[in-house]
């Protein structure tokens, strides 16, 4: 077991390594209430404190069914006897035992979803019919069940075949996996949820392919994705790899009829490209997914946890509730860490794209329209921001736009 420790060193010294050279080192910018004040109305900030009053229990509910219904599941029992009630052997009743613990979780807390839903519908910034959601949450959840299968039967056939160091194996797959999925899942996923369309020549494509070749991004089109059958919200961004690579920009955003703004954002995503973010980010899920299977091996060697998810040892089938419930914490505990990297990824992104542009006034309006469009948080208490904000808020990009202007008025 002592291997599976210096696995677990070397997988987050990797991944604490990865994170220094990446992440920029820019801090919060501090915003004032007055500021925020100065930018929106008082029926847009009241509009948006009643909304997330509104829909913020409901996702706190969501969160708190997807951490706790895994463990009663395990805990209980009832992940074990699924285990033992399915016919054909080991792969089997491993792929019944994840269905059950994944799909139990996904209807205990669809009331939820549902009514989240209905205050998104309330608000406008939900979109499209009943039966185009149900069909996207069946397809989502179809596929995460479909990865969650593919992990727990791989982690349960190593530890049956190589029983004492079944960890190595499982944890070189995850990062082989983690790799692929980047690169396949853009192409593949995409297209599930929504369709695209190449954007009509003109001044706009013409002007975000030439900014984009300024950049020295090869982008293979630019493509208009029918967001608005499902949301209001704006937003673009630069999916795939290398001859994959292409501009997707939300009609929402297209029907605003401001190309500047189009422009501001799709300067942004391009600044990802440029600072090869996709590329980083996918060795810091790479890593973290080895860190985390050699955490597993460490845990599921203590008789106390095998004992809680009532499970004789790694091989065995009924494993899969304390697999399942690990991941599930893991991601939970990690996300003040990982959203306090991505909302620095994000600054560093809007500089990039003040400086491609050098029209920063474009970034305010865009990102006024943006809070405004998406409800967003304008001033979250801190906590909250921390733990859930995987961006900064508006009124600090907002500032940032403004800081950067003054400095080019100043000569800085």
């Amino acid at each position: 077991m002592s291997s599976a420790w210096i696995g677990a060193g070397l997988a987050l010294l990797l991944l604490v390594l990865t994170c220094l050279h990446w992440v920029p080192r820019l801090p919060r910018v501090a915003v004032s209430s007055a500021e925020i004040d100065a930018d929106f109305t008082h029926e847009q900030r009241d509009r948006e404190e009643r909304f997330h009053e509104q829909i913020r229990p409901w996702g706190y509910l969501s969160l708190v069914i997807s951490l706790l219904v895994p463990v009663v599941l395990a805990g209980s029992g009832a992940v074990a006897r699924i285990a033992d009630s399915v016919p054909g052997g080991w792969a089997p009743a491993t792929a019944v035992a994840t269905t059950f613990v994944l799909v139990s979780t996904w209807a205990v807390g669809l009331p939820a979803a549902v009514r989240s839903r209905l205050i998104l519908l309330d608000v406008g910034l939900a979109t499209g019919s009943w039966g185009r959601w149900w069909r996207d949450a069946a397809v989502a959840e179809l596929l995460s069940l479909l990865l969650a299968v593919v992990a727990a039967v791989g982690v349960i056939g190593a530890a049956r075949l190589w029983p004492f160091r079944w960890w190595l194996p499982v944890a070189a797959a995850a990062v082989v996996l983690v790799v692929v999925l980047s690169f396949i899942l853009p192409v593949v996923v995409e297209p599930m949820f929504s369709r695209f369309i190449p954007l009509a020549p003109g001044e706009l494509r013409d002007e975000l392919l030439q900014m984009a070749d300024r950049d020295g991004v090869h982008v293979r089109e630019v493509l208009v994705a029918d967001a608005s059958k499902r949301t209001s919200a704006l937003n673009a961004y630069v999916s795939g790899f290398g001859p994959t690579r292409r501009i997707v920009v939300h009609d929402t955003l297209l029907d605003r009829d401001h190309d500047d703004e189009v422009v501001a954002v799709v300067a942004h995503e391009l600044g990802h490209v440029v600072a090869r973010d996709v590329i980083y980010g996918t060795l810091v899920g790479a890593f973290g997914a080895a860190a985390l299977v050699f955490g597993l091996a460490i845990l599921l060697d203590i008789p106390a946890v095998l004992m809680f998810g009532h499970a004789s040892g790694p091989a065995d089938p009924a494993v899969v509730g304390i697999l399942i419930i690990v991941a599930g914490w893991t991601s939970f505990i990690a996300a003040p860490v990982m959203n306090g990297i991505s909302r620095r990824i994000e600054r560093q992104a809007d500089q990039h794209s003040f400086e491609l542009t050098q029209d920063p006034a474009a970034m305010v309006r865009m990102h006024q329209a943006l809070a405004i469009h998406n409800v967003a948080a304008l001033r979250p208490r801190v906590w909250r921001y921390v733990w859930f904000a995987s961006h900064p808020t508006s009124p600090e990009r907002i500032k940032a736009a403004r800081m950067f202007a003054g400095q080019r008025l100043s000569g800085g």
